[in-house]
């Protein structure tokens, strides 16, 4: 038996968690009541208080940020004359004043050390990274004054590739870590290689669970605000939690904790784990604040965030099953490889080790290995995203399942029943340490597939296979836990340095309920708000305990750091309200409800324990006439305190802290219970795929949950709902992609896909309760669970729909069609590499190339004065201010140009080569601005004809930056007619004639066509 105790023995401690049995009152309350969420009216109306919404302070300056074009790029200099010289401008901070000021972030790994700070300092290491701030009097001016800012860049080898990354001689991020795998941990539970050895089989599958980034309606939002006085700042933002981010900030800020109050606001548009990576932009715009002697103000922009605000890790997973004949697995392996990108922000590598102690999921495999290897990458940097290090998890262990079904020839659902852990063994420890509450998995499936749904679900794939349809069936079990152990992270360290280090464990969760003079009850809690729906379930626990309706009951969100109870486990996620929070609201209520029970019975001149609430009195239990409403009886407290019992103060504000001793930290053997609770989740699904479309569509879909007590079922359902779409988005949609420069793809919704009302399918949810026996509420977490099993299940249902062992996520119809012709999938538009014709000399680049010609009424001799002269290149070139000539044949330029919303002033470098006079040329050069950079070459051929000249190229460019983040497909249209203006205008100069286009592979084939994409497109500005 391990060292952190039995099973047995850790249930016997929680026989008597709640002190006061529920009365008849209770049972009958309003928890577990559908009742309507309290939130929906002010949203509805536009009455929300989100951070946006705020009054600024007196004087607030507004910042706007300047972001690296490049990938990977050693500062040479940073130039802010020009952005300082403009009118409203009042500071420009780049990396080399942050460092002078302020701390870099701490990390979870005390070596290699990877500092950081919040602007980048000597070098930047992935595109959209923040190298400078401008603070001015309003954010049209900041902004402008962003484009001002000169930075020149050296740039350096660039890795994308998490495999690659990992190899010895990749590209170094950080040479002081001289490697970019940074962590590895081996971890062995029982007798995992004896088990493979006398196994009768050994099944393998390698998944890969790609970046992507759930996006919240609301974007970053900080408002900072130094105060010279004391020396401390005041910051209000959007920021979700974990609060144990709180001393990282303040050690940043090289101030205690208590001269950092940070201020979350009642309302927030979404988080699903993003806004935890807010924590950096609180530092750089306290310390903004603090140099400019005033507020600072800084919100986010849409293009900011999917470039750099976060996303998932990118997950590389071997796991291997040893299974007898009959499909019973008795072992696995594991060898995780998860890329965070640039930086290892705190609290990373979190996805990796939150789920550790269950890697097992719902079996009863009693034989693991592990392996993690943390790496980073030119990426931005990754970290927590809704149902963090589950959906990895349950990609590879329940894609495995489905393997093991298919090469031993059983049933999947079988596989799946045979290794479910037995319903009478709760609560039940796992190979790895956690500590499973309670479950009963096997009724949960039963009643799953009861009513003839399996049956319905194998007659349609029936149907459709003998109509020719490709049809497959999909099932997937996951546990998802609830309510994180903050010791999860420590198990990254072996045990001798946590020995050094001390222990690391538990949850503290907090909330107070208070009642003022006239006996009105209010409620505040260590939440942040993202739209759940706590304050409902908060009215409806205390209503409960106070024999109260939950519309009296005023409960306040907002989060205050200086005034508030909170702990560093403070904040929304891993599912901590239903088995933490909501439990310290009912312990609060509850001596809330003792203190006024024994002041009642003085005053109704009977015993405490024949006191009892409801309809808003209280009154006795033997004689229920005698009773007198609740806020008469609370407000003596306030107006008689001497009436008071003397065992109590005359106070009624009371908080409920919860720290359940389950949590302890990871032990000797590095086992270690990662949560608290742990519900069940059992998909099917059914889908077809569109031969001709080939599009995903889901035909049938049931979702069966245990979480326990549910608290709310009308507001549980919400809560499912939203975690089903994302994991739709997950399996089918959402991908964020770079290419080999690092350049980011999928910097729009328009590469970005998000599914829309229209591609939500209908969804069967259904419910068992098994309560949890270690929280009072026997609640657990809930609304994580479908970002975990939505994925897996939808690609389990595409493997047995083609009979295929390899499943990409997202299945978009490009892998499809590649899969089911037998072709490789093309890489993702705009990081292919360009093939030149086979007559021209290569061109160097990648993500646009081109090619065409156009016919000149002009000699060769004239054209080729043109290109060669400083003046004519100037009317030439599109947006063009000025054209320098540094050589005869290497030009400097200033251009003003502009792809769809983002447009923006750039300085061009450009050189001629391989001259051969009045016949060809080379060009090549550089375009850079603050909106980003582009390396590009091309060949210029003038071939003689009877009516003038035929010019012809080819062309080829490098694209970074906030231009390349607005996607493939509008660059590469953008660039076709930048391109075309520059020749029509050089066929113009030298001619003084309108040129006749002739057809080319620029897609530009007629002046009509051109018009169209000058509209669409913006062209040149």
């Amino acid at each position: 038996m391990s060292d952190l105790g039995s099973s047995a023995e850790l249930h016997d401690k929680r026989t008597a968690l709640d002190d006061s049995a529920p009365t008849s009152n209770e049972s009958a309350g309003y928890l577990g009541r559908s009742v309507q969420r309290r939130e929906d009216a002010a949203l509805l109306m536009g009455a929300g208080r989100y951070a946006d919404d705020m009054a600024r302070p007196a004087g607030t300056l507004h910042a706007a940020i300047v972001r690296s074009p490049v990938a990977h790029a050693i500062i040479k200099s940073i130039d802010a004359s020009r952005a300082l010289d403009l009118p409203g401008v009042h500071a420009v901070l780049t990396g080399e004043d942050i460092k002078e000021i302020s701390d870099p972030f701490l990390t979870v790994l005390k070596e290699p050390k990877l500092h950081q700070w919040s602007l980048a300092v000597d070098c930047v290491r992935f595109s959209g990274e923040a190298v400078a701030l401008v603070v001015a009097d309003d954010r049209y001016i900041a902004e402008d004054g962003a484009d001002l800012v000169d930075v020149e860049y050296d740039q350096l080898p660039v890795v994308t590739d998490p495999l690659k990354a990992a190899n010895v001689d990749a590209p170094v991020l950080h040479p002081e870590a001289e490697t970019n795998e940074v962590s590895v941990r081996e971890f062995s539970y029982g007798e995992p290689d004896e088990a493979f050895a006398k196994a009768a089989h050994s099944v393998s599958i390698d998944v890969e669970y790609p970046r992507n980034s759930f996006t919240p309606m609301e974007c970053f939002v900080v408002v900072a605000d130094y105060n010279r006085g004391d020396e401390s700042f005041d910051v209000l933002a959007n920021f979700q939690g974990p609060y144990s981010v709180h001393p990282v900030m303040a050690k940043s800020l090289r101030v205690p904790g208590s001269k950092l109050r940070l201020r979350v606001p009642a309302d927030s548009g979404g988080s699903f784990g993003i806004k935890l990576s807010v924590f950096p932009y609180i530092v750089l715009m306290a310390l903004a604040s603090r140099q400019c002697g005033r507020p600072v103000s800084w919100v986010e922009d849409r293009l900011e965030h999917l470039q750099s605000a976060n996303s998932c890790p990118h997950r590389f997973t071997k796991v291997e099953a040893a299974v007898e004949e009959d499909g019973r697995v008795t072992a696995l392996r594991l060898e995780n490889l998860e890329d965070y990108g640039a930086y290892l922000r705190a609290p990373m590598p979190g996805p990796l080790y939150r789920m550790h102690g269950a890697t097992t999921g719902a079996y009863d495999i009693r034989n693991l290995a592990i392996t993690n290897r943390v790496v980073l990458t030119n990426r931005m940097p990754a970290a927590l995203v809704r149902g963090f290090g589950g959906p990895q998890l349950y990609l590879a262990l329940e894609r495995l399942m489905q393997r093991i079904a298919v090469e031993l020839d059983l049933d999947p659902l079988d596989v799946i029943r045979k290794n479910l852990i037995p319903a009478g063994a709760f609560p039940y420890r796992t190979a790895a340490g956690a500590l499973y509450d309670s479950g009963d998995y096997q009724r949960a499936i039963e009643e799953a597939m009861a009513d003839g749904h399996l049956e319905d679900l194998r007659k349609r794939r029936d149907v459709a296979r003998k109509e020719g349809r490709i049809y497959g069936i999909g099932f997937a079990a996951v546990v998802e836990p609830g309510m994180s152990n903050m010791g999860y992270l420590s198990t990254i360290v072996p045990k001798e340095m946590r020995e050094r280090q001390g222990p690391k464990n538990g949850a503290v969760s907090m909330a107070t309920v208070n009642v003022d003079a006239v006996g009105t009850v209010s409620v505040t809690a260590d939440v942040t708000v993202q739209g759940q729906g706590h304050a409902t379930v908060l009215s409806q626990i205390v209503a409960d305990q106070l024999g109260l309706h939950p519309d009296t009951i005023n409960v306040n969100l907002e989060l205050d750091t200086q005034k508030d109870p909170w702990s560093i486990a403070a904040g929304t996620y891993s599912c901590r309200f239903s088995p933490g929070t909501a439990v310290a609201a009912h312990l609060g209520a509850q001596k809330i409800r003792r203190k006024v029970g024994r002041l009642a019975a003085r005053l109704l001149n009977t015993l405490p324990e024949d006191i009892d609430f409801g309809d808003g009195r209280v009154f006795s239990k033997t004689n229920p006439d005698n009773g007198m409403p609740f806020e008469r009886v609370a407000g003596t407290v306030h107006w008689s305190p001497v009436l008071v019992p003397e065992e109590d103060e005359p106070s009624l504000s009371e908080t409920g802290v919860w720290s359940p001793q389950e949590l302890e930290p990871p032990n000797s053997k590095d086992e270690i219970n990662t949560s608290l609770t742990y519900g069940f989740v059992f998909d099917a699904c059914g889908i077809e795929i569109d031969p001709v479309s080939m599009q995903v569509r889901i035909d049938r879909y049931i979702s069966m949950h245990d979480a326990g007590k549910l608290l709310n079922p009308l507001l549980a359902e919400g809560q499912l709902h939203g975690a089903f779409v994302q994991g739709l988005a997950s399996a089918l949609y959402e991908e964020i992609v770079y290419d080999d420069n690092g350049a980011l793809q999928t910097g729009t919704f328009a590469e970005y896909l998000v599914p829309t009302a229209c591609e939500v399918p209908e969804i069967e949810f259904m419910h068992i309760e098994t309560p949890s026996p270690f929280t009072p509420l026997g609640a657990k977490g809930l609304a994580e669970g479908n970002c975990m099993s939505t994925p897996v299940c939808i690609a389990n249902a595409v493997a047995d729909a083609l009979s295929v062992k390899d499943v990409q996520l997202p299945i978009t119809p490009e892998w499809l069609n590649a899969t089911i012709e037998g072709e490789e999938p093309a890489p993702p538009e705009g990081s292919e590499q360009p093939q030149p014709k086979e007559s021209e000399e290569p061109v160097s680049g990648s993500g646009i190339s081109g090619d065409g010609s156009v016919l000149v009424k002009a000699d060769p001799a004239a054209i080729w004065r043109s290109l060669l002269d400083p003046q004519s290149l100037k009317k030439i070139i599109p947006g063009c201010h000025s054209v320098e000539a540094v050589t005869p044949e290497h030009f400097k330029a200033e251009v003003s140009l502009g792809v769809g919303p983002i447009k923006g002033r750039f300085t061009a470098d450009v050189k001629l080569s391989d001259l051969d006079s009045e016949r060809s040329a080379r060009l090549s050069g550089t375009l850079s601005g603050p909106l980003g950079k582009a390396n590009g070459s091309g060949r210029v051929n003038l071939t003689p004809q009877d009516d003038g000249t035929l010019i012809s190229y080819t062309y080829a460019v490098d694209v970074a930056g906030k231009v390349a983040s607005v996607g493939g497909r509008m660059i590469k249209r953008a660039a076709q007619v930048v391109i075309s203006q520059f020749f029509e205008r050089l066929s113009r100069i030298a001619a003084g004639d309108t040129p006749k286009a002739t057809e080319g592979n620029t897609d530009s084939k007629s002046k009509g066509f051109m018009a169209f994409l000058r509209r669409l497109f913006g062209g040149a500005q």
